[in-house]
């Protein structure tokens, strides 16, 4: 999936339509100290052995994120792209 690298998209904190430029989203990793993962070492410590997750079905694909920056007020945001594709996003020069 191609998109080029501006887009005139709305913006939600200036309030109007204008030039957004686009970056490829990239997820951070997950903090060590987050309830979850400090919820998941306690459940495993000491002799109770291993949690298993539950198995879900896979889903056949994702829903493309990309990070848009408006050129005026500069605020950076994500925005989704399209429906649930197998298809990488890749962005224009």
């Amino acid at each position: 999936m191609k998109i080029s690298k501006e887009m005139n998209v709305y913006c939600k904190f200036c309030g109007k339509h204008t030039k957004h430029t686009v970056k490829p989203y990239n997820k951070k990793p997950q903090s060590g100290l987050s309830l979850g993962t400090r919820r998941h070492n306690r459940a495993i410590k000491g002799y109770v052995g291993s949690v298993e997750p539950k198995i879900h079905p896979k889903k056949l694909g994702k829903r493309q994120k990309v990070m848009i920056q408006c050129s005026v007020c500069k605020k950076t945001f994500e925005k989704v792209i399209g429906r649930r594709t197998k298809k990488k996003i890749e962005i224009k020069h």
